[in-house]
Protein backbone atom coordinates (compact mmCIF):
# COMPACT_ATOMS: atom_id res chain seq x y z
CA UNK A 1 0.00 0.00 0.00
CA UNK A 2 1.37 3.99 -0.84
CA UNK A 3 -0.79 5.60 1.79
CA UNK A 4 -1.17 8.23 -0.72
CA UNK A 5 -5.06 9.58 -1.96
CA UNK A 6 -5.19 11.41 -5.58
CA UNK A 7 -7.38 14.60 -5.34
CA UNK A 8 -8.44 15.39 -8.20
CA UNK A 9 -10.41 18.66 -9.16
CA UNK A 10 -11.74 19.37 -12.82
CA UNK A 11 -12.64 22.71 -14.76
CA UNK A 12 -13.51 25.77 -12.96
CA UNK A 13 -12.97 24.89 -9.70
CA UNK A 14 -9.84 26.92 -9.59
CA UNK A 15 -12.39 29.65 -9.10
CA UNK A 16 -13.68 28.07 -5.77
CA UNK A 17 -14.52 30.51 -2.86
CA UNK A 18 -15.01 33.66 -6.00
CA UNK A 19 -17.19 31.54 -8.05
CA UNK A 20 -21.03 31.30 -7.48
CA UNK A 21 -20.57 31.43 -3.66
CA UNK A 22 -24.68 30.93 -2.91
CA UNK A 23 -23.76 27.47 -4.79
CA UNK A 24 -20.17 26.58 -3.99
CA UNK A 25 -19.46 28.68 -0.94
CA UNK A 26 -16.93 30.49 0.18
CA UNK A 27 -14.00 28.01 0.34
CA UNK A 28 -11.20 28.11 -1.69
CA UNK A 29 -9.74 25.17 -3.83
CA UNK A 30 -7.01 25.17 -1.46
CA UNK A 31 -9.37 24.89 1.65
CA UNK A 32 -10.12 22.26 -0.08
CA UNK A 33 -6.82 20.78 -0.29
CA UNK A 34 -6.02 21.69 3.04
CA UNK A 35 -9.50 19.68 4.48
CA UNK A 36 -8.75 16.55 2.21
CA UNK A 37 -5.00 16.40 3.95
CA UNK A 38 -5.83 16.62 7.12
CA UNK A 39 -8.37 14.16 7.39
CA UNK A 40 -6.16 11.57 4.99
CA UNK A 41 -3.04 12.74 7.42
CA UNK A 42 -5.45 11.47 10.46
CA UNK A 43 -5.69 8.42 8.91
CA UNK A 44 -1.66 7.79 8.13
CA UNK A 45 -2.32 9.01 4.01
CA UNK A 46 -0.89 11.57 2.28
CA UNK A 47 -2.95 13.77 -0.63
CA UNK A 48 -1.38 14.19 -4.37
CA UNK A 49 -3.49 16.89 -5.56
CA UNK A 50 -4.28 18.18 -9.01
CA UNK A 51 -6.66 20.92 -11.11
CA UNK A 52 -7.11 21.26 -14.52
CA UNK A 53 -9.00 22.96 -16.68
CA UNK A 54 -8.28 20.52 -19.57
CA UNK A 55 -9.24 16.64 -19.88
CA UNK A 56 -6.15 15.56 -21.09
CA UNK A 57 -4.15 16.35 -17.85
CA UNK A 58 -6.97 14.91 -15.59
CA UNK A 59 -6.41 11.87 -17.32
CA UNK A 60 -2.35 11.60 -17.21
CA UNK A 61 -2.61 12.19 -13.51
CA UNK A 62 -5.21 9.48 -13.24
CA UNK A 63 -2.84 7.19 -15.36
CA UNK A 64 -0.05 8.22 -13.25
CA UNK A 65 -1.90 7.50 -10.34
CA UNK A 66 -1.50 3.65 -10.69
CA UNK A 67 2.48 3.49 -9.47
CA UNK A 68 1.86 5.04 -6.14
CA UNK A 69 -1.72 5.88 -4.84
CA UNK A 70 -3.91 3.50 -3.36
CA UNK A 71 -7.43 5.45 -4.35
CA UNK A 72 -8.57 8.41 -6.03
CA UNK A 73 -11.53 11.43 -4.87
CA UNK A 74 -12.62 13.11 -7.99
CA UNK A 75 -14.66 16.72 -8.29
CA UNK A 76 -14.79 16.34 -11.92
CA UNK A 77 -16.67 19.70 -12.48
CA UNK A 78 -18.74 19.93 -15.84
CA UNK A 79 -16.66 16.98 -16.98
CA UNK A 80 -19.17 14.82 -14.82
CA UNK A 81 -21.94 15.31 -17.83
CA UNK A 82 -19.67 14.97 -21.16
CA UNK A 83 -16.24 13.22 -20.47
CA UNK A 84 -16.34 9.58 -21.42
CA UNK A 85 -12.49 9.75 -21.37
CA UNK A 86 -12.57 10.36 -17.46
CA UNK A 87 -14.43 7.42 -16.90
CA UNK A 88 -12.44 4.82 -19.64
CA UNK A 89 -9.25 6.67 -17.62
CA UNK A 90 -10.85 5.32 -13.91
CA UNK A 91 -11.74 2.12 -15.15
CA UNK A 92 -8.43 1.43 -16.65
CA UNK A 93 -6.09 2.07 -13.76
CA UNK A 94 -8.70 0.03 -11.32
CA UNK A 95 -8.02 2.12 -8.97
CA UNK A 96 -11.64 2.70 -6.68
CA UNK A 97 -12.62 5.77 -6.56
CA UNK A 98 -15.13 8.64 -4.65
CA UNK A 99 -17.15 11.22 -6.94
CA UNK A 100 -17.65 14.46 -5.06
CA UNK A 101 -19.83 17.14 -5.83
CA UNK A 102 -20.34 20.38 -3.48
CA UNK A 103 -23.60 21.21 -4.52
CA UNK A 104 -26.54 18.79 -5.20
CA UNK A 105 -26.52 18.58 -8.62
CA UNK A 106 -29.68 16.99 -8.30
CA UNK A 107 -31.30 19.93 -7.36
CA UNK A 108 -29.84 21.84 -10.38
CA UNK A 109 -29.84 22.05 -14.41
CA UNK A 110 -31.37 18.68 -15.77
CA UNK A 111 -28.34 18.11 -17.88
CA UNK A 112 -26.55 18.07 -14.36
CA UNK A 113 -28.14 15.24 -13.61
CA UNK A 114 -26.17 12.34 -15.42
CA UNK A 115 -22.63 11.33 -14.19
CA UNK A 116 -20.87 9.24 -16.55
CA UNK A 117 -18.72 8.54 -13.65
CA UNK A 118 -20.90 7.50 -10.95
CA UNK A 119 -22.14 4.30 -12.20
CA UNK A 120 -18.13 2.76 -11.67
CA UNK A 121 -18.06 4.77 -8.60
CA UNK A 122 -17.34 3.61 -4.94
CA UNK A 123 -19.20 5.86 -3.73
CA UNK A 124 -20.44 9.46 -4.37
CA UNK A 125 -21.09 12.55 -2.02
CA UNK A 126 -23.36 15.20 -3.48
CA UNK A 127 -24.63 18.38 -1.71
CA UNK A 128 -22.56 18.08 0.82
CA UNK A 129 -20.19 21.40 0.47
CA UNK A 130 -16.71 21.02 0.79
CA UNK A 131 -16.92 18.79 3.57
CA UNK A 132 -17.74 16.21 0.84
CA UNK A 133 -13.98 15.67 -0.24
CA UNK A 134 -13.27 14.53 3.49
CA UNK A 135 -16.08 12.56 3.85
CA UNK A 136 -15.04 10.87 0.60
CA UNK A 137 -10.61 10.93 1.74
CA UNK A 138 -12.40 9.18 4.67
CA UNK A 139 -14.33 6.28 2.94
CA UNK A 140 -11.66 5.40 0.21
CA UNK A 141 -9.24 4.86 3.25
CA UNK A 142 -11.72 2.73 4.66
CA UNK A 143 -12.44 0.77 1.13
CA UNK A 144 -8.26 0.63 0.85
CA UNK A 145 -8.00 -0.44 3.92
CA UNK A 146 -10.22 -3.12 4.68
Amino acid sequence: MNKRILLVNGPNLNLLGTREPATYGHDTLDDVVALASRAAGELGFEVRAVQSNHEGELIDAIHAAREDCDAVVINPGAFTHTSIALRDALSGVALPFAEVHISNVHAREEFRHHSYLSGIASCVFVGAGTRGYEFAVRRMIEVVSA
